[in-house]
Protein backbone atom coordinates (compact mmCIF):
# COMPACT_ATOMS: atom_id res chain seq x y z
CA UNK A 1 0.00 0.00 0.00
CA UNK A 2 1.13 3.00 -1.07
CA UNK A 3 1.68 5.87 1.69
CA UNK A 4 0.68 9.60 0.72
CA UNK A 5 1.38 12.98 2.61
CA UNK A 6 -1.34 13.69 5.36
CA UNK A 7 -1.82 16.55 7.46
CA UNK A 8 -1.59 15.75 10.60
CA UNK A 9 -0.55 18.88 13.02
CA UNK A 10 -2.72 21.80 14.73
CA UNK A 11 -0.61 24.48 13.12
CA UNK A 12 -0.61 23.05 9.74
CA UNK A 13 -5.19 22.64 9.90
CA UNK A 14 -5.18 26.15 10.92
CA UNK A 15 -2.95 27.18 8.28
CA UNK A 16 -4.94 25.84 5.26
CA UNK A 17 -8.62 27.03 7.55
CA UNK A 18 -6.56 30.32 7.78
CA UNK A 19 -5.27 30.58 4.70
CA UNK A 20 -7.43 28.17 2.68
CA UNK A 21 -10.28 28.59 0.21
CA UNK A 22 -13.65 26.95 1.45
CA UNK A 23 -16.52 25.09 -0.54
CA UNK A 24 -19.42 22.78 1.24
CA UNK A 25 -21.94 20.68 -0.18
CA UNK A 26 -24.29 18.45 1.85
CA UNK A 27 -21.81 15.81 2.80
CA UNK A 28 -18.25 17.61 3.40
CA UNK A 29 -17.01 20.67 3.68
CA UNK A 30 -13.59 21.57 1.74
CA UNK A 31 -10.71 23.77 2.03
CA UNK A 32 -7.96 24.19 -0.34
CA UNK A 33 -4.31 25.79 -0.27
CA UNK A 34 -1.58 26.32 -2.23
CA UNK A 35 2.02 24.06 -0.35
CA UNK A 36 4.54 24.40 -2.53
CA UNK A 37 5.43 21.26 -2.83
CA UNK A 38 5.31 18.43 -5.68
CA UNK A 39 2.52 16.55 -3.91
CA UNK A 40 -0.40 16.87 -2.33
CA UNK A 41 -1.23 16.44 1.34
CA UNK A 42 -4.90 15.79 2.96
CA UNK A 43 -6.05 16.17 6.28
CA UNK A 44 -9.24 14.79 7.07
CA UNK A 45 -11.21 15.76 9.81
CA UNK A 46 -14.78 14.58 11.67
CA UNK A 47 -16.02 15.85 15.10
CA UNK A 48 -17.27 14.04 17.69
CA UNK A 49 -21.12 14.98 16.76
CA UNK A 50 -21.51 12.90 13.90
CA UNK A 51 -20.67 10.00 15.99
CA UNK A 52 -18.89 7.57 18.09
CA UNK A 53 -15.49 6.57 17.25
CA UNK A 54 -16.00 3.05 15.06
CA UNK A 55 -18.39 5.95 12.98
CA UNK A 56 -15.92 8.22 12.66
CA UNK A 57 -13.14 5.99 11.81
CA UNK A 58 -15.06 4.53 9.43
CA UNK A 59 -15.79 7.84 8.10
CA UNK A 60 -12.40 8.81 8.26
CA UNK A 61 -11.22 5.26 5.81
CA UNK A 62 -14.01 5.73 3.44
CA UNK A 63 -12.36 9.55 2.50
CA UNK A 64 -9.00 8.48 3.19
CA UNK A 65 -9.77 5.63 0.42
CA UNK A 66 -11.60 7.99 -2.02
CA UNK A 67 -8.40 10.42 -2.08
CA UNK A 68 -6.80 7.88 -2.75
CA UNK A 69 -8.35 6.61 -5.77
CA UNK A 70 -9.13 9.32 -6.96
CA UNK A 71 -5.48 11.89 -6.46
CA UNK A 72 -4.18 10.96 -9.69
CA UNK A 73 -6.69 13.19 -11.22
CA UNK A 74 -5.93 16.30 -8.89
CA UNK A 75 -3.59 19.12 -9.75
CA UNK A 76 -0.44 18.58 -7.46
CA UNK A 77 0.88 20.77 -5.14
CA UNK A 78 -2.15 21.43 -2.51
CA UNK A 79 -3.20 21.03 0.91
CA UNK A 80 -6.86 19.92 1.27
CA UNK A 81 -8.16 19.60 4.73
CA UNK A 82 -11.75 17.79 4.33
CA UNK A 83 -14.32 17.89 6.89
CA UNK A 84 -17.66 15.55 7.29
CA UNK A 85 -20.56 16.75 8.44
CA UNK A 86 -23.49 15.08 10.37
CA UNK A 87 -25.04 14.08 7.18
CA UNK A 88 -21.94 12.00 6.17
CA UNK A 89 -22.93 9.46 9.06
CA UNK A 90 -24.94 6.95 7.39
CA UNK A 91 -24.02 8.07 3.31
CA UNK A 92 -22.91 4.88 1.16
CA UNK A 93 -19.47 5.30 -0.32
CA UNK A 94 -20.57 6.13 -3.81
CA UNK A 95 -22.56 9.43 -2.39
CA UNK A 96 -19.27 10.50 -0.47
CA UNK A 97 -16.85 10.25 -3.63
CA UNK A 98 -19.54 11.98 -5.63
CA UNK A 99 -19.68 15.41 -2.85
CA UNK A 100 -15.96 14.67 -2.84
CA UNK A 101 -15.20 15.30 -6.63
CA UNK A 102 -17.84 17.54 -6.72
CA UNK A 103 -15.80 19.87 -4.03
CA UNK A 104 -12.82 19.82 -6.20
CA UNK A 105 -14.76 20.18 -9.37
CA UNK A 106 -15.73 23.37 -7.44
CA UNK A 107 -12.47 24.33 -6.03
CA UNK A 108 -10.79 23.87 -9.73
CA UNK A 109 -8.51 21.25 -8.56
CA UNK A 110 -9.01 18.34 -11.00
CA UNK A 111 -6.58 17.72 -14.03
Amino acid sequence: MKKFNCIKKNDEFRAVYKNGKSYANRYLVMYVKDNDRESNRIGISVSKKVGNSVVRHRITRIMREIYRLNDDKLIKGKDIVVIARVNAKDTPYRDMESAYLHLCKIHNILE
